[in-house]
C-alpha cells in the first residue's frame, strides 16, 4: 500500500471516530420522556399553581410539541389534571401514590400520633414540619378546636428564615453552610417583620437547635405566633420539627405553658424512634 492511501485510510478512521463521538455525544444529551415527565411534574410541585402547556415548555427549556404529548399521556393516566382554561395541575394518582408513601414511613406515624395529642392538650393547632431546599414544608397538621384559622395547610411551603420551624431545620449545619443558605434564601416576609439578615439568622439556628425551642410571632402573618422543638435522628440531625400555631397574645402571655409542652412531644417522637442517644 502506498504512503497517500494509508494516510487516506487513516483520516477515515479518525473521521469515522469523530462522527461516532458527535453521535454519542447527541444521544446523551437527548432527554428521555420520562425525565421530561419529572421536569414537568417538579416545575408544577415547585411553582405551586397550575400552569399552561406554553409557560411549561418555556420554563423547562423543552420543544412545545414535545410538552403537548407528554402532558396529553400524564393526564390520561391521571398523573396531571386538565382544567377548563387548559391549565394543568397535578392529578390524582399522585395524591394516592404519596398518602401509600407516608404509610410506609415509621416515623410519620409516630409523628402523626404525638401531633394530635399535642393539639388535645394545648388546645391550639398542632403541625409537623420538614425542608425542602430553601423552604419549610407542612408535612402534617392537626387543627385545633377553635376558631383560630391557620393559613398555612398541609404542603405549604414558606422560605426558612419565615418561621421558628425553619431555623430549626438547618440549626444542626456547620456555621458556613448556615451562613451560605440563609445569604441566598433569606427573603423579605407578608408583615415584613422576619429577620434576613444571615448572621443573625444563623446564630438564632444554632441557638434555637441548643435550646431545643424556637418561637416567632407575627413574622410570617400577623398576629399569628408559633413554637416550635426539633425533632432529631440519632446523629443529632434534626429531620422535622413539632410546632404549636396559635394567636401571637397567647404566647406572649404564657410561653412557658406552650414551649414546656412541645419539647415533651418532641422528645417523646425521638424516644419512640430510638432517637434521643443524641442528647
Amino acid at each position: 500500500m502506498n504512503v497517500d492511501a494509508k494516510t487516506s485510510d487513516i483520516d477515515a478512521t479518525r473521521g469515522f471516530d469523530k462522527t461516532e463521538k458527535a453521535g454519542a455525544k447527541i444521544k446523551r444529551s437527548r432527554v428521555s420522556g420520562i425525565d421530561r415527565a419529572l421536569q414537568i411534574l417538579d416545575y408544577l410541585y415547585e411553582t405551586g399553581s397550575p400552569a399552561g402547556v406554553y409557560a411549561i415548555a418555556k420554563a423547562i427549556g423543552a420543544p412545545l410539541s414535545t410538552v403537548y404529548v407528554i402532558i396529553d399521556d400524564l393526564v390520561e393516566k391521571n398523573l396531571l389534571s386538565r382544567n377548563s382554561d387548559s391549565s394543568v395541575w397535578l392529578g390524582a394518582r399522585l395524591y394516592h401514590y404519596g398518602l401509600a408513601y407516608a404509610r410506609s414511613l415509621d416515623f410519620l406515624n409516630v409523628a402523626n400520633h404525638e401531633m394530635h395529642n399535642l393539639s388535645r392538650v394545648s388546645g391550639e393547632t398542632v403541625q409537623v414540619c420538614g425542608r425542602d431546599g430553601d423552604h419549610m414544608m407542612v408535612l402534617a397538621m392537626a387543627d385545633g378546636p377553635g376558631h383560630f384559622q391557620v393559613t398555612s395547610r398541609v404542603g405549604t411551603r414558606v422560605p426558612l428564615n419565615w418561621t421558628a420551624s425553619g431555623r430549626l431545620l438547618v440549626g444542626h449545619l456547620p456555621e458556613q453552610e448556615r451562613l451560605d443558605l440563609f445569604e441566598h434564601c433569606a427573603k423579605s416576609s407578608p408583615t415584613g417583620r422576619a429577620v434576613i439578615d444571615p448572621a443573625v439568622l444563623s446564630e438564632s439556628a444554632r441557638q434555637a437547635l441548643q435550646a431545643r425551642i424556637s418561637i416567632q410571632a407575627g413574622e410570617s402573618d400577623y398576629a399569628v405566633a408559633c413554637v416550635a422543638s426539633p425533632i432529631c435522628d440519632d446523629k443529632g440531625t434534626c429531620i422535622a420539627t413539632i410546632s404549636i400555631v396559635l394567636p401571637e397574645q397567647k404566647i406572649t402571655d404564657h410561653p412557658e405553658r406552650y414551649t414546656t409542652e412541645v419539647k415533651a412531644s418532641a422528645e417523646r417522637i425521638e424516644t419512640v424512634m430510638g432517637w434521643r442517644s443524641h442528647s
